[in-house]
């Protein structure tokens, strides 16, 4: 127990005649107003501390106590969580008490051991088309969204979290998000949205507010992942775990990096950050022998919209694919705006097929890519010499990208389509070109699905 701050810099305490304190280690803080705060040792040295408040610092004066716990932040965990909303210090914001049974863990956590590992392979339905047609989540897959400022990643995000389902029956499923430096607007936004569905009774929201303390966005996500440790390995349930926005946490990490004296590294982020979103996302997948997995879908708003900027750039290095957001989709109306030819899930073969979405999934993901990308280059070809100087066969796959766009990528922010809806879409999309154009589907697949022989 100290009493006494050398110097209050903002939310930092800087503590002198400090003896053991070690980093991460949870504070206890009294003020004037007797009221309990608390605090996380943020740097340590001969004899002194440095100290982050947590939450509310107003009335702190340098007369303060300071007491040291001599452990990590623990949250406690059980059933109960589920349905409720807590800030980035696990504390409830839905107006119901504190959990109060289960067992502490660390919030720290542990990336699951690559021994220990089992090959995710099961398919994971969004009800968004453009996702499970061409871009399947499998559990325990991590697959990140990377957008740009102004694009609706939220509003995917939130219909994601409120759609997504297992197949088959008897299975147990849950969402965790994890709100990492949102607005107030965003917050409430997501949260009447899973009120609004009863996805509510299904998931647990921890929530980092733009004006809580950048070490607080920090916990939120480990926060998250341990409560999706518990419902996944201890209750034996199927996770989807939300990060958004994972360029909060990276600039938070940056801010938090400087106030320690680090030497910084590219574009001025700490050099251990491809390490710490490691720590993060190694902790979704499958552990052999548990029935539960964390498939893990992080999103970030890429700055300026540079995808060799540090964060998506190593986003990209330890996650299995990636889904991009398009400017220009969303310029046209086009909900929610995938931009389809840079995207690509590197586990989507594991996770469909026969017995698991459809026999014709994988042939038909294969024809809707080529023919789209082939009408995108007559689109720019146009673009150039003008519609009429194209050929018909060019002009047929540019019809073709529109009628994709039009009808199998948009949908409605509250449609939720099955599998089933998905691949159906997708066939009545490429009835468009003529069936000699179709070259990746092998002919029985064409004469047991392509609208021309089911009429």
């Amino acid at each position: 127990m100290y009493r006494g701050v050398k110097e209050i810099r903002g939310s930092l305490l800087i503590l002198d005649g400090v003896e053991d304190a070690a980093y991460d280690e949870v504070v206890k803080i009294y003020g004037k107003d007797k009221r309990e705060r608390f605090g996380r040792v943020l740097e340590t040295s001969i004899g002194s501390a440095v100290v982050q408040v947590l939450g509310d610092r107003e009335g702190l004066e340098t007369d303060t106590l300071v007491k040291f716990t001599g452990s990590t932040f623990k949250i406690r965990v059980s059933e109960d969580i589920l349905g409720r909303i807590f800030n980035g210090r696990f504390e409830p914001i839905d107006g119901l008490p504190p959990v109060i049974t289960g067992e502490l863990r660390d919030i720290t956590g542990e990336p699951i051991n690559p021994v220990a590992r089992e090959y995710p392979h099961d398919f994971i339905q969004t009800g968004v088309s453009v996702i499970d047609g061409l871009f399947s989540i499998v559990r325990g897959q991590k697959l990140p969204i990377f957008s740009v400022s102004g694009l609706p990643h939220n509003l995917l995000a939130a219909q994601v979290a409120r759609q997504a389902t297992v197949r088959g029956e008897g299975e147990k499923f849950a969402v965790v998000f994890a709100g990492l430096g949102l607005r107030k607007t965003e917050a409430e936004f997501f949260m009447e949205q899973f009120r609004e569905t009863g996805a509510i009774e299904r998931l647990v929201a921890v929530l980092n507010l733009a004006d809580d303390p950048a070490v607080e966005r920090l916990m939120t996500p480990r926060i998250a992942l341990t409560v999706a440790e518990y419902l996944a390995f201890d209750l034996d349930m199927h996770v989807l775990v939300i990060m958004s926005d994972m360029t909060n946490y990276c600039e938070a990490l940056r801010e938090v990096s400087s106030a320690r004296g680090e030497i910084p590294g590219r574009m001025g982020y700490p050099g251990y950050m491809y390490s710490d979103l490691a720590t993060l996302y190694e902790r979704a997948g499958i552990i052999k022998g548990k029935k539960g997995s964390i498939t893990l879908f992080p999103i970030l708003t890429m700055p300026g919209g540079d995808l060799r900027h540090p964060i998506p750039d190593l986003t990209g290095y330890i996650t299995e694919g990636q889904i991009f957001l398009s400017q220009e989709l969303y310029a046209q109306g086009i909900y929610p705006p995938v931009n389809v030819l840079p995207s690509l899930s590197r586990l989507m073969k594991a996770g469909i097929g026969a017995g698991k979405t459809r026999e014709d999934h994988r042939y038909l993901a294969d024809q809707l890519y080529d023919a789209y990308s082939r009408g995108v280059r007559a689109r720019d070809l146009a673009r150039i010499i003008g519609e009429m100087g194209l050929s018909d066969r060019m002009r047929r796959f540019l019809k073709f990208a529109e009628e994709f766009e039009n009808n199998f990528v948009s949908q409605a922010f509250h449609e939720n389509r099955s599998v089933e809806e998905t691949l159906d879409r997708g066939w009545k999309v490429l009835a468009v070109l003529p069936e000699e154009e179709l070259v990746r589907i092998p002919r029985k697949l064409i004469e047991k699905y392509h609208p021309a022989y089911r009429s």
